[in-house]
């Protein structure tokens, strides 16, 4: 009884410590997810005169050149500090947002979305690092999959919600757009400053106390240190499963116009997909503790193989049941990978992995967008979108070594001391 007493007690205490790192960081997801061009930065785009292929081009920069700026940002954010990292990301965006808004020639446009793949860079990895290692300082990992989707949740609705609010605001501007998405950016770094503490690389708060723990002198070193094959294989699959939702998403927009949907019951039904994407993650907990990583893996590849595949009957109502039933899938697989993920990498170069394997999913990304488009154009848009099905379905025979043969995708010298490896 007394056993009882204390391990309820201790969970309080991780709950506790958990909400009071986490309050911050909902408010922050909010306000940096506020980004009211979003759903409308194409027509904004096309209104200054840009074609569409002026637009892809701005488009492949931005997603090349935050690929490419993840390396050297990571390391920069476990050396100065990940908190400062997301600073200089977030107002570097917000500079360029507000150049958007008041440029029109095409080569400044080049060079505010260089900018702006400067400053996602910088963001990505980072916030993932800090919130972690947060909680590992308090001793709450614990809590890391339910604060995650909660995260998680909040930043994808206030992105379906900023998508109908940016339609609004035009009304008004486009200047109230971008000055709208920006000043949102400044607070949402107003909130990191005032409320949450900086950690940085040297603190390597998850190998303290450890006779055993190994201070690599480079993410390099790190990286192989702890990249066993099952973990390159999750990264792989992880990147395999973004490079077919990100494509999807967008191009289901055009799969519904060619099947005859409208453009408002296209917007609406994008907008209600966010609100899905965004929910469905709260079950992130649940499912970790019941099912565990290994099998949600596959389950959302086939969530994404089998959308995919009824998209392609070309039937506008099967497409749109399709989108909304089965696109919240991969979100919880997206909040269990990254939990493992940074189970998986040491404190100290945290940002700096995790930027790495950001790289791999913005390549994968990348690619993905080049091939669905291809096959789209080539075959149709529901046709295409049936074919690209090929994808997940890789990704998830990637998989079946690791589901069956039960190897190990994180190691034991990451938990913090006192802290037993799962």
């Amino acid at each position: 009884m007394t056993g009882t007493t204390e391990a309820l007690g201790g969970s309080a205490a991780v709950d506790d410590a958990a909400r009071d790192v986490s309050r911050p960081f909902y408010v922050y997801a909010v306000l940096a997810n506020s980004l009211f061009q979003r759903g409308v930065f194409v027509l904004f785009l096309q209104h200054r005169g840009f074609s569409a292929g002026q637009v892809a081009l701005l488009q492949t920069l931005i997603y090349l050149v935050s690929g490419l700026a993840e390396l050297p940002t990571g390391v920069i954010a476990d050396r100065i500090g990940r908190r400062a990292s997301i600073v200089i990301g977030q107002i570097l965006i917000a500079g360029c947002l507000l150049g958007q808004g008041t440029f029109t020639d095409y080569w400044v446009f080049l060079a505010l979305f260089v900018g702006q793949g400067v400053g996602m860079a910088c963001v990505s990895g980072s916030d993932t690092a800090l919130l972690y290692d947060l909680l590992v300082r308090r001793g709450a990992t614990a809590g890391y999959v339910k604060v995650k989707s909660r995260f998680t949740m909040l930043g994808t609705v206030t992105s379906g919600a900023a998508i109908i609010l940016g339609g609004q605001l035009q009304r008004i501007s486009w200047g109230a757009v971008y000055v709208g998405s920006a000043s949102c950016l400044v607070l949402a770094v107003v909130v990191l400053m005032v409320r949450v503490p900086e950690i940085r690389g040297a603190d390597a708060v998850d190998e303290q106390g450890g006779a055993e723990a190994h201070h690599d002198a480079t993410a390099w070193r790190a990286m192989l240190r702890v990249a066993t094959p099952a973990l390159v294989t999750l990264v792989v699959v992880s990147g395999l499963m973004h490079a077919t939702l990100t494509p999807f998403i967008i191009f289901t927009q055009k799969t519904l116009s060619d099947q005859g949907a409208g453009t408002a019951l296209v917007s609406v039904v994008i907008s209600a997909g966010f609100f899905v994407g965004g929910l469905v993650p709260l079950l992130s907990d649940r499912a970790n503790r019941r099912v565990g990583y290994r099998v949600i893996v596959p389950v959302g590849l086939l969530a994404l193989a089998a959308a995919l595949g009824l998209s392609g009957l070309g039937l506008v109502w099967v497409t749109i049941a399709a989108f909304l039933i089965l696109v919240g899938i991969p979100e919880i697989t997206a909040v269990l990978v990254d939990n493992v993920l940074n189970e998986a990498v040491p404190s100290r170069h945290r940002a700096s992995l995790l930027s790495m394997i950001s790289f791999v999913e913005s390549a994968l990304i990348g690619t993905g967008y080049l091939v669905l488009g291809v096959l789209m154009d080539g075959l149709g848009s529901s046709v295409g979108m049936a074919t690209y099905a090929a994808v997940p379905l890789l990704a998830c025979l990637l998989w079946l070594p690791v589901l069956f043969r039960g190897a190990r995708v994180t190691t034991a010298i990451e938990k913090p001391a006192g802290e037993k490896a799962s």
